[in-house]
């Protein structure tokens, strides 16, 4: 895996428990702020495509249907 070097700055309550965690757990303080990045963008890219389309529709750019359309394509109709 090719990795990065990024800055952060963070509060220093927020970089103490990490120090904390990391001493009490033999991890490093790295090694949780990339579990909590990982973890965090999966929620993070779904929270912001959702925006992202409701400011598509609020543009009109967004293809929408209406309920009869719907039922008509998935041909329930009948």
């Amino acid at each position: 895996m090719s990795t990065t070097t990024a800055a952060l700055r963070m509060p220093e309550d927020l970089s103490r428990r990490y120090g904390e965690l990391a001493k009490s757990t033999g991890r490093t303080k790295t090694f949780y702020m990339l579990k909590a990045l990982s973890e965090a963008i999966d929620r993070l890219e779904y929270e912001y495509g959702i925006l992202q389309q409701v400011e598509d529709y609020r543009a009109g750019a967004l293809k929408t249907y209406t309920l009869d359309e719907v039922g008509e394509l998935l041909g329930l109709d009948d």
